[in-house]
């Protein structure tokens, strides 16, 4: 059975929301982040820069969170949460999953590790308003990448499994988004059953 270590409220969220939308099972494992678990054996010997998710299929070991829900959708439900490889729907399903985390991602993580992430003496906090003007910014690329009801138009992809994460990220961290079309968008994903299955899932363990 597919294993998923990870924690609530963290990257893994995504994993196990792609887990859900193709209907596989597999088991949860909490990794206690606040008490220093990920540093430690026995998770330290899976991924040894101490983070999740990690994905265990097998004797494959997965980490980084677009790997791994581009591989379940590749090997479990192909066509259905990730494009063909080889075709021009699968280099804009990357596009936008590589824009999740390089561009929307990583100023929710400056802000975050700003915050409270970094030990107290490398904190910055002028870097936090940097990175609030900076996802401003990057909403609005993604407001103009937003075509239809999903990313890739009509289809529900692995790639707004990323980018709604990340969007649930900023809701939390309450930063503004006024644009009526990202709201709607947001509004779509947070209502799908897969997502609410997953987040159960990890606050149950």
């Amino acid at each position: 059975m597919i294993q998923v270590y990870g924690h609530a409220r963290t990257r893994s969220l995504r994993v196990c929301w792609a887990l859900e939308e193709i209907g596989a099972e597999y088991r949860f494992i909490d990794v206690d982040l606040p008490s220093g678990a990920a540093r430690r054996e026995p998770f330290i010997s899976l991924n040894p820069g101490g983070k999740v998710p990690v994905l265990l299929d097998g004797d494959l070991v997965l980490t980084e969170s677009p790997v791994i829900v581009t591989y379940l959708g590749d090997q479990y439900a192909p066509g259905k949460l990730v494009p063909a490889v080889g075709t021009l729907l699968r280099a804009r399903y990357e596009q936008w999953s590589y824009f999740a985390v390089t561009e929307l991602e990583q100023p929710l993580w400056t802000m975050a590790k700003h915050r409270f992430a970094l030990p107290e003496a490398r904190r910055v906090p002028a870097m936090i308003d940097c990175a609030v003007w900076e996802f401003g910014r990057t909403l609005k690329a993604l407001e103009k990448g937003l075509q239809g009801p999903y990313i890739l138009g009509d289809a529900f992809s692995a790639a707004d499994i990323l980018l709604g994460h990340t969007l649930l990220w900023a809701q939390a961290f309450k930063l503004e988004m006024s644009s009526p079309t990202l709201l709607d968008y947001l509004q779509r994903l947070s209502l799908r059953p897969a997502l609410a299955r997953a987040m159960a899932r990890e606050a149950a363990a």
